[in-house]
């Protein structure tokens, strides 16, 4: 009914300007400032027709007679291709660029960052909590399956459409990258190299690391050496989620099928979400004959080719970390110093 009485004043509209001097006067009240003096965010709906935006339009005081809007979406020719989403709509916008600005789609974007290195279900765990985006998240993704990122949104897209974006994100990367991958690397599938891409990308947060620490571990394997991967143990105990302190003897002993101290190759699946340079790297390592690395104590690492410079890599970290355990007791004894 609303609809129908706003096309009827359209209609009056038309005849009254006809009378008043037609075209010139019609164009004089589509190019008048709006009657806002601030901008005003306004949220169209899906499937929305064009006398509805120009009803919600007017809900919001951006136009002081919604019938302009649709006599300058019939001028323009556009009334069928108006776009549903969240506009901010400038202070004193007219009515025939208001009309553009929905045409066009500039609709207002929202953004979400899942970072590198989280699980499948830690990054889950962020996009339920993110507030612009609706409905419930019914898809269940493999570890492993999405590509971290920072992706923009508008209002009114589902978790499962963003989730769904981010799988088809990963498969379009490793795709794209893999035809252009080295040669004689010890895998032969996307999947396993999601696997190792997926433990290079949690042993460093150093960007520029991550093809070096790859040419480690595809050394390893092409060596029958067994990844030897801190972070794989983890994975087996705590199915990702931190650990709160060092790894244990025992631990480091325990059998599962993740913990490549005890198991040859890779594991069965990732251990967490690896983003696009940490799957680039393992396609493309390094070309290093290094076997081996440690912390360096500055949040690297240092690299080393055989097992006795190693040895002497390992001694010195173990060096930093008691100067560094008895410097932070020292703190706790004396707080003024």
């Amino acid at each position: 009914m609303r609809s129908f009485l706003l096309f009827f004043a359209f209609l009056v509209l038309l005849a009254a300007l006809a009378v008043a001097g037609g075209g010139f006067v019609l164009r004089q009240e589509m190019l008048r400032a709006g009657p806002h003096d601030e901008d005003v965010v306004v949220l169209l709906e899906e499937g929305s027709s064009v006398t509805t935006i120009a009803e919600t339009l007017g809900e919001a005081g951006v136009l002081r007679r919604p019938i302009l809007f649709v006599a300058a979406a019939k001028l323009k020719g556009v009334t069928g291709s108006l776009k549903a989403g969240e506009y901010r709509i400038p202070k004193g916008l007219n009515v025939w660029d208001l009309v553009d600005l929905v045409e066009r789609g500039k609709s207002i974007l929202h953004y979400v960052t899942v970072a590198e290195g989280l699980t499948t279900a830690q990054a889950l765990g962020v996009i339920r909590a993110n507030e612009e985006l609706e409905g419930e998240l019914t898809l269940t993704p493999d570890e492993g399956a999405l590509l971290p990122e920072t992706y923009a949104f508008t209002r009114g897209e589902t978790r499962d459409q963003l989730v769904d974006a981010m799988m088809k994100a990963q498969t379009a990367l490793i795709d794209d990258a893999w035809d252009d991958r080295a040669l004689e690397l010890p895998f032969s599938t996307r999947e396993e190299a999601i696997i190792l891409a997926s433990i290079v990308e949690k042993e460093t947060a150093v960007a520029g690391e991550r093809p070096r620490i790859a040419a480690v571990f595809v050394n390893r394997l092409k060596k029958g050496m067994r990844l030897e991967s801190d972070p794989t143990i983890i994975y087996g105990l705590t199915g990702g989620e931190p650990l709160g302190r060092g790894l244990r003897v025992s631990e480091i002993k325990r059998e599962t099928p993740y913990n490549t101290y005890r198991i040859d190759g890779l594991p069965p699946t990732p251990i967490a979400n690896p983003g696009k340079d940490a799957i680039l790297a393992v396609l493309n390592p390094a070309r290093t004959d290094d076997l081996f690395f440690v912390a360096d104590g500055t949040g690297g690492h240092v690299f080393a080719e055989t097992l006795a410079e190693h040895n002497r890599n390992v001694a010195k970290w173990r060096r930093v970390e008691r100067e560094r355990r008895a410097a932070e007791a020292a703190a706790e004894k004396d707080p003024a110093k």
